[in-house]
């Protein structure tokens, strides 16, 4: 069924943003959800905002604001407001906005929407491992709902550290419009009372998320459907502090090939491994606008008229999206983020480049003088001629390393516990801070716990890599091949032993 959009709140000027988290590498869905509120922007003469959502200190990586930037940039898009560029409502950080928050969460207590929870961690944590014992779904009890005045001053006078909760109405739902799906109902019973403003002062995305959106004007939130379930707490919000709700539009969540949700354990989601393997930013871009079903696909008159295959009918540019682009086409299936439609996109437009444009990108990216500098120091006390060169570098700008077991399964170790000794090293490396002492400290690490010898350990990782057993120094190798790519072939690795095994049984 097709819903017909309701019009902008108040009829304010279309203002759309997206909101990305600075806790890694940007991810291609950061870029799905960035092209559809650019596109959506750019068709009604609205505003495309960029705001960092920075407040989760413990996922920080601060490099990753950066990261964001360039990868969005480099895949085509543009925004009119945000923490590089400004605007009229910043600032564009949520870090910077903390008394904001603040300022609104007071707001609510004193409105009686909301009130202070004192639980410890070990209390909360025992609660949860009640309701686990007694097979009820984890979820604060609100224990804490009905304090009276004297015991919240008398938990204050102890300075015990507190958090401000949302103060979900009993007994009651909550429906709001869901732009593509219709009107969507969430009983109040299995809604919970989240927090908004943590113990350290900074709030959760639910408060930030509502207090940032109204602030900056913003009349429609395009976002992923996972944010479904969590729009009741952000239209109670609303409520609470008496504000019109923007419109909403959760877009389905990109998918496998399986149907799986997109994650890294099956597909690459980093756009900077994209970019650093040598895709070009149109073909990502053009396949993005492929994903959701928004695009009109031509007749078979404009086919034969304009001389196309059915497949180059899938190729456009930014302002063919900006033209033909209709939300009310979008499919709910989840769109499948294909690698293989994408490389055949990809070729397309390598094949379209001239001679001098396609030198020109190999030159920009895996020819790069950075990346060929990089590597020269790596090689050279080893080579005898030049010609060398390519033949012990040729792992760093091979799309597809497959070493044979007898390469990469050490000579006292089976088949089952070197499979999965590869996979501790991928978790290891997902969590080390990329450079080469930070590397080589987490694998001896993971070594020793697990009993691995370091020429056990670091042959194995290096035969993955490069599918040999000799190759410039380790570490290293890693840090110039990037950790997107490093990991990408770690995990391509066991999945082709996974289904080796599989074989096998």
């Amino acid at each position: 069924m097709t819903f017909e959009p309701t019009a902008a709140p108040d009829s304010r000027p279309i203002r759309v943003r997206i909101a990305p988290s600075p806790t890694g590498d940007p991810h291609v869905g950061t870029a799905y959800i960035g092209l559809l509120n650019y596109i959506f922007a750019r068709q009604r003469n609205g505003k495309f905002v960029l705001r960092i959502e920075d407040t989760d200190r413990t996922r920080f990586v601060a490099t990753s604001e950066q990261m964001i930037f360039d990868a969005l940039k480099w895949v085509g898009l543009t925004w009119d407001e945000g923490p590089d560029v400004g605007g009229p409502y910043g600032p564009y950080r949520q870090s910077e906005r903390t008394e904001i928050y603040r300022h609104h969460a007071e707001i609510l207590l004193a409105n009686g929407t909301a009130y202070s929870s004192f639980e410890t961690a070990e209390e909360l944590e025992a609660m949860r491992q009640q309701q686990i014992a007694a097979k009820t779904p984890p979820r604060y009890n609100g224990a804490h709902r009905h304090l009276t005045p004297a015991q919240v001053e008398g938990f204050l006078a102890e300075n015990r550290p507190y958090t401000i909760r949302l103060k979900v109405p009993e007994n009651t739902s909550t429906t709001f419009r869901d732009e593509l799906r219709g009107d969507i109902t969430f009983d109040h019973n299995n809604v919970d009372d989240q927090v908004l403003l943590k113990s350290d002062g900074y709030p959760t995305y639910h408060l930030a998320n509502v207090v940032d959106d109204h602030l900056m004007q913003i009349t429609d939130v395009i976002r992923a459907e996972e944010w479904i379930s969590s729009t009741p707490k952000h239209v109670l919000l609303y409520n609470a502090f008496g504000w019109d709700l923007p419109r909403f539009w959760h877009m389905p969540l990109l998918r496998n090939v399986d149907k799986s949700k997109i994650s890294k354990r099956k597909n690459p989601v980093s756009l900077v491994f994209y970019q650093q393997s040598g895709y070009l930013p149109q073909a990502m871009l053009n396949f993005l606008g492929l994903l959701g079903g928004g695009m009109a696909q031509p007749t078979e008159a404009e086919i034969v008229s304009r001389g196309l295959n059915t497949k180059e009918g899938d190729i456009f540019s930014l302002p063919e999206m900006l033209e033909k682009f209709d939300f009310k086409r979008i499919s709910l299936g989840g769109p499948v983020f294909d690698l293989v439609k994408l490389k055949w996109l990809n070729g397309e437009y390598l094949r379209k480049l001239s001679p001098e444009e396609f030198f020109s990108a190999l030159r920009s990216t895996i020819l790069s003088d950075d990346h060929i500098r990089a590597i020269a120091p790596l090689v050279q006390a080893r080579m005898e001629t030049l010609g060398q060169f390519g033949d012990m570098t040729s792992f760093f700008f091979s799309d597809n390393i497959s070493p044979a077991e007898s390469v990469w399964l050490p000579k006292k170790r089976t088949f089952e516990e070197t499979v999965a000794f590869a996979a501790e090293q991928l978790v290891a490396l997902e969590a080390a801070t990329w450079d080469a002492s930070s590397i080589e400290s987490a694998l001896k690490a993971l070594g020793e716990a697990k009993q691995w010898s370091v020429k056990e350990n670091f042959m194995l990782l290096r035969a993955i890599l490069t599918g040999s057993v000799t190759s410039p120094p380790l570490t290293e190798s890693l840090v110039v091949f990037g950790k997107s790519r490093s990991l990408d072939r770690l995990r391509r690795f066991l999945e082709t032993q996974k289904k080796l095994a599989n074989q096998r049984k």
